[in-house]
């Protein structure tokens, strides 16, 4: 749009009007008014849902990924020399050093309420903050339970955003039907009970009813057994998980150690889940965090747990 602007103004011509874009934003309206040319995006999840958009040539940064996990060499590839301003949480040093024109992050994703890099602090230095919709219950708890919109919302409002809708649509279009398959498959089919853990604890770190695992577990063809937590990723007790009896297992896989495998041998010792169904049959999947946060890789990490859980039907 900016060199549009110059050959405009060379050839004596009027500029172009900037049509105005307004995105819900936890509620709020966030207006932009010009194409954002330069971004910085936080953590694996939203990284891909932003290369997903084939948006590398605006990420001017990257915060949160080295941190707290191991990339893909395919998330390598498509970051190429794009920088990480900050390798878990950033400061607002970290973004206003990069002079982005939007911030891409969430609550507990990269912000805090109450934190020193807020969209309130933020604003203060003209940068603009789009917020991921599963972490608005952060703020308010008047917010409808997961669904797959998180993911598909999600996209089309940063494709409206930075001006590649076309893109958006295609992506969210193709996830659908993708997802209306695996959910045709196991429509009929018994759901089984399931537990996903973040790895071993003294209290179960889990997905309540606002996480996008839980909705995750449904197109899968199971039932979380956590549901009804008034949360989105929160602690439960060990005696509630084991009470539920879980058949199933999704478990956070780090890729440190021996991943999900070492969760498991935890869960396999624990006095009162080794006694669970899932534990003695030993019945669960390993699944990377940006596969259990809400981007791109949901719709092939649902039909990992559905192929899993309903081995019979793939």
């Amino acid at each position: 749009m900016k060199q549009l602007w110059s050959a405009c103004i060379m050839l004596g011509l009027a500029a172009p009007a900037v049509a105005e874009i307004t995105v819900d934003n936890c509620g709020k309206p966030l207006v932009i008014d010009e194409t954002p040319e330069r971004l910085v995006v936080h953590d694996m999840n939203m990284t891909e849902m932003a290369f997903a958009l084939g948006l590398q040539d605006k990420i001017v940064g990257l915060t949160g990924i080295t941190g707290w996990y191991k990339t893909s060499p395919t998330f390598d590839a498509q970051r190429g020399d794009i920088p990480e301003l900050a390798p878990k949480y950033p400061t607002i040093e970290n973004l206003v050093a990069a002079s982005p024109d939007l911030f891409f992050a969430g609550w507990y994703y990269g912000m805090k309420p109450g934190g020193e890099v807020t969209p309130d602090t933020l604003a203060a230095f003209d940068i603009k903050t789009m917020v991921l919709t599963e972490s608005c219950v952060h703020l308010s708890k008047d917010r409808p339970e997961a669904s797959m919109d998180l993911l598909f919302d999600d996209v089309m409002r940063l494709g409206a955003v930075m001006d590649v809708e076309p893109k958006a649509a295609d992506l969210v279009a193709g996830w659908k039907e993708q997802l209306s398959t695996i959910e045709a498959m196991t429509a009929d089919q018994a759901r089984p009970r399931v537990f996903l853990l973040d790895g071993p604890a003294d209290a179960p770190f889990t997905a309540g009813k606002f996480a996008i695992p839980d909705a995750m577990i449904a197109a899968a063809g199971g039932e979380n057994v956590t549901h009804d937590l008034e949360t989105s990723w929160g602690r439960t007790s060990w005696e509630a998980v084991a009470a539920s009896n879980p058949e199933f297992l999704v478990l956070l896989d780090y890729q440190t150690g021996n991943g999900a495998a070492d969760t498991f041998k935890f869960l396999q010792d624990h006095p009162v889940m080794a006694t669970t169904d899932a534990v003695k049959n030993e019945r669960w999947i390993g699944l990377r965090y940006e596969e259990l946060t809400p981007g791109p890789a949901n719709i092939d990490a649902i039909e990992k747990m559905a192929k899993a859980m309903h081995p019979d039907l793939f």
